[in-house]
């Protein structure tokens, strides 16, 4: 195996991300592809999404674009405020 063979680390902000009520999950693949889910519709958005330093800019499949910022390890999507999954943040409280 060369160096150009090694395989990269993935992105710190590639996993799962949701809000707070489990409603929306956006998963940020580790090929600069999204998959978005919103309640029981599974993959409602999908395209591509780059990483610029905290800046995520995104490009859906149907030409719809949109941005979103890691501030504090929390993803500030358009109006959506996204935690990783399985942070307190997004746990239901009973």
């Amino acid at each position: 195996m060369t160096s150009n063979d090694t395989p990269r680390d993935p992105h710190p902000y590639v996993g799962m991300w949701v809000t707070a009520d489990g409603f929306i999950r956006q998963e940020l693949l580790p090929n600069g592809r999204y998959d978005e889910a919103r309640g029981n519709r599974r993959s409602a958005y999908t395209g591509s999404y780059t990483v610029t330093g905290s800046h995520i800019d995104y490009a859906d499949d149907t030409g719809f674009t949109a941005t979103g910022d890691v501030r504090d390890g929390v993803l500030f999507h358009e109006h959506l405020v996204l935690h990783r999954e399985g942070e307190e943040h997004t746990r239901r409280r009973a």
